[in-house]
């Protein structure tokens, strides 16, 4: 069916102007017919049936029975609340209070009380049983009439929206009234969608045309728990533009903090600085970003001292204290609040953790009133709202939101009520004299659905608002001056001249959460705090052997628990104990067969940074085989190398899970660059072979945490946590054909071993030196290169008939391929080399302002899963 056409406030009014009482099913409507009486009038002329019945101030009846039954009764709160929902409910739909007796379903002991207290309980559903309007005469005989009264001392009475009435509303009217329909014979042709590509694109379109100046002509319809709420409200106090409507009395923020501080009191020791972060910051108390992962019991700080004394305190106060010491610190004073907790009969009682969540509870299910001031921007629930009278109207949103969850109860008509939801829909489509639909196409990759309603109302086929008649707005600048202002600084931006692995990890990945890296601090986090401790531990251990060996090992473990504690539970600790004394030992275990045995083929370090154990020894580290800091300019690289094992041997702690071979050279991939990038190994090895060219050069992680299970079993084998990359100082076509590739085939596959152990070095190497191996890394790509077709066909005319030539290269070529996706060759290093220039030239291009910093990486979309930034980042080019 088509949208049908509703009448305007004015067509209304005339339809009913001679009549001494109209009965309409919303306020609102009430309002504005009466707004447009324009002869004198006694007593009520526009009105609901609640209203009429409960006086000009109707009072929300279920929050009403909720505090009446709550301080009688020990009936659970979510029990009392559930009970007079349905009371209400079915009391609505059927006109009598005990209907809902006759369900037994939904009848238990605090229903049958409910219905109980409501029977003396002055309502307004209790009212509207209780009251009858008085007489009825007709005006227009045309008009649809019920009942044969006739008596000209009776009052007229039209009943606007007659369908749109409950059971209950309807029991008010009298016997014979005018019925006067909502809707004209025609269609509404309703305004195109204005399609937008986020909703903060919306909220600036409706930035852009509503002012202080014109807020009282504009009304928005909107989701009242949506995140459309939120940004509307915030950018209209940005902006100074006045509006009500908005956030209720559980949105207060000082009533949230309140709340929030009581739950935190109840989270236990693990109860992080984060955690308590909008809190504290309501409170005015600074929480530095470095203490946010760590224990609030850890952090000695004045105003989170503050927090543990509350908490500490907590159980000892009443509700009424609690709030005095929060209102007390805070600044504020919070009288109705006070009264509420007086109201729920918590005023006085002990805080509690189930007394909390009943206070949390109410907030989130009841709405308070609050006083507002009625100024401004009206600011309207799509759900709660069937008619606006605003001269403008914007509509956002109207996605699947607007759609009213249907009442699945056995006294519910639920067509009849899905009828009344399409009806107010109609209605509150056409508010206003011009209507603007402010829509969002697509969020997160996937189209927006848009209200169920507009399926049934639109005769076409449709998923997505972009279907139907719509205007498609592209992003544009802000029109109206807000937002940040900008002025030339006269100073030429800093130029990047090297980057270590982890920047250009993060870069390569999204540029944008690089960018807010730089800009924005980052809390210390476990995993690094421990991290530092074994390095330093390692880093020590190599400079000084005897003092380690000389010191009580559960003295050493006492003092990284000391330092490391903040960031973990107390029920924690015995298996932290046992991870940082299995890790010591490990490290030792390892330094002590394989540490370095000299230091003369390097010269003396930096000696920059600091470290836990030698500041705990009051011992220096000063060897020039740890911790050695490298920056070459000329590369544009720089980074820190744990471990010179030797000349030619590098080594990297890991505390985290052990990576393959594989999985290094791939995370080093370039075109397009790996999932989760890692230049590590390929920038240290860049830099290394500088140091030690042409020279073959081994770097190794040694994850000392993997081998843990065989530790605690006893019988733990380091080589299990070693993970070794080799930098080859030649080409891969020239590795290929060299007596070590030759001799790895000697130590293949049977087939590869007897064809090549039958060919001989000297043909292979003749064989394979015109030869070059293709790019590919792909098994059937390998397998139909011309490559391998003549690499197989000369092995074959080259070796005897007692040998499988084509299945001896087979295997040889894919031994070459698992050699190259294991290890890095000079145009490997030579590629990252030219990687990295282009990488600097594009960073400092983008820092001196000729582009942005895109969200998607060289690979495009980054793996969320490695950002730090995730909720700055809108996604696209946003």
């Amino acid at each position: 069916m088509p949208i049908r056409r509703a009448k305007p406030a004015e067509t209304l009014y005339a339809e009913v102007a001679d009549y001494d009482l109209v009965v309409t099913p919303d306020a609102a409507l009430a309002s504005a017919i009466n707004r447009r009486l324009d002869r004198p009038h006694f007593g009520t002329f526009a009105t609901t049936p609640r209203r009429l019945a409960a006086g000009r101030r109707e009072q929300a009846e279920d929050r009403r029975a909720f505090l009446e039954l709550v301080t009688e009764t020990d009936h659970d709160w979510k029990a009392v609340a559930y009970a007079v929902g349905n009371v209400l409910q079915c009391w609505e739909h059927t006109g009598r209070l005990d209907a809902i007796l006759e369900y037994d379903a939904y009848v238990d002991d605090a229903t049958r009380e409910v219905v109980e207290v409501m029977r003396a309980l002055r309502t307004t559903s209790k009212r509207l049983s209780e009251y009858t309007v008085d007489g009825d005469r007709p005006i227009d005989g045309d008009r649809s009439v019920t009942g044969d009264r006739s008596d000209e001392e009776d009052q007229s009475v039209a009943v606007v929206g007659h369908d749109q009435l409950t059971e209950l509303e309807r029991s008010v009217l009298p016997e014979e009234f005018d019925r006067v329909d909502l809707f004209a014979d025609e269609a509404f042709d309703h305004p195109p969608f204005h399609v937008f590509e986020s909703a903060t694109d919306v909220v600036a379109a409706l930035l852009d045309t509503v002012s202080a100046r014109n807020a009282e002509h504009v009304a928005v319809v909107l989701d009242g728990g949506g995140k459309y709420s939120s940004l509307v409200e915030s950018a209209f106090e940005a902006a100074d533009v006045p509006f009500y409507g908005g956030p209720g009395f559980a949105d207060d923020p000082h009533h949230r903090a309140f709340v929030r501080l009581l739950r935190l009191c109840f989270r236990g020791s693990e109860t992080t600085v984060g955690d308590a972060a909008p809190l504290l910051s309501q409170l005015g108390i600074d929480a530095p970003i470095a203490d946010r992962e760590r224990r609030l019991a850890a952090v000695d700080r004045p105003g989170v001292a503050w927090l543990r004394t509350f908490r500490d305190r907590v159980e000892n106060r009443t509700f009424a204290e609690a709030l005095d010491a929060y209102a007390s610190e805070a600044g504020v004073e919070l009288s109705r609040l006070d009264e509420e907790l007086g109201s729920l009969g918590l005023a006085d009682e002990p805080v509690t953790v189930g007394a909390v969540d009943r206070l949390a509870y109410y907030l989130q299910t009841y709405e308070v009133p609050v006083d507002r001031d009625n100024e401004g921007v009206l600011l309207a629930d799509a759900k709660s709202s069937a008619y606006v009278d605003r001269p403008v109207v914007f509509h956002l949103g109207m996605g699947e939101e607007w759609t009213h969850s249907a009442p699945q109860r056995p006294w519910v008509d639920t067509e009849t009520q899905f009828d009344r939801y399409v009806g107010s829909f109609q209605r509150l489509l056409q508010s206003g004299d011009r209507q603007y639909y402010l829509v969002q196409d697509a969020a997160g990759g996937e189209p927006i659905t848009p209200c169920l309603y507009l399926g049934d109302l639109l005769d076409e086929e449709f998923e997505r608002f972009s279907d139907l008649d719509s205007v498609e707005h592209r992003r544009r600048p802000r029109s109206t001056g807000a937002g940040f202002d900008r002025r030339p600084t006269g100073v030429d931006p800093q130029s990047v001249e090297t980057v270590s692995q982890s920047t250009l990890n993060s870069y390569v990945n999204s540029p944008r959460d690089y960018l807010f890296g730089r800009l924005l601090d980052s809390p210390d986090q476990e995993r690094f705090v421990e991290g530092n401790l074994f390095h330093d531990f390692a880093e020590f251990y190599v400079n000084h052997p005897d003092v380690v060996a000389a010191a009580d090992a559960d003295d050493l473990v006492d003092a990284m628990i000391a330092e490391a504690e903040a960031f973990f539970s107390a029920a924690d600790e015995p298996l932290r104990r046992r991870t940082y004394r299995i890790g010591l030992e490990l490290i030792t275990e390892y330094l002590d067969d394989e540490g370095p045995e000299s230091d003369d083929f390097l010269t003396p370090a930096s000696g920059w940074g600091t470290n836990f154990f030698a500041e705990h020894f009051d011992e220096p580290v000063d060897s020039p085989l740890t911790e050695r800091w490298f920056e070459d300019e000329s590369l544009g690289v720089k980074g820190k190398i744990d471990l010179v094992r030797s000349p030619t041997r590098l080594l990297d702690y890991k505390s985290g899970r052990k990576k393959r071979l594989t999985q290094v050279v791939k995370g080093a991939a370039l075109d397009p660059p790996a999932d989760a990038p890692n230049f590590q190994a390929a920038l240290y090895l860049t830099y290394y072979r500088t140091v030690r060219p042409d020279e073959r050069i081994e770097f190794t992680f040694f994850h000392f945490l993997e081998p843990m299970a065989d530790a605690i079993a006893g019988d733990a084998d380091l080589d299990d946590a070693l993970t070794t990359v080799t930098y080859h100082p030649t080409s891969f076509d020239e590795y290929v054909g060299s007596r070590e590739a030759y001799e790895r085939l000697l130590d293949g596959y049977t087939d590869c071993r007897e064809t090549f152990a039958d060919l001989g070095y000297a043909a292979y190497e003749e064989i394979v030196a015109p030869l070059t191996f293709p790019e590919t890394t792909d098994r059937g790509e390998l397998r139909d290169s011309e490559f391998a077709e003549r690499f197989t066909a000369a092995v074959d005319a080259a070796t005897s008939g007692d040998v499988d030539a084509e299945k001896g290269s087979d295997q040889a070529i894919r031994e070459f391929n698992g050699v190259r996706k294991r290890a890095f060759f000079r145009e490997d290093l030579d590629a990252f080399e030219a990687f990295v220039d282009e990488r600097l030239d594009e960073l400092n291009a983008r820092r001196a302002g000729e582009e942005r910093f895109p969200v998607d990486g060289l690979g495009g979309e980054p793996n969320y899963r490695r950002v730090d930034n995730r909720d700055l980042l809108l996604g696209g080019d946003r």
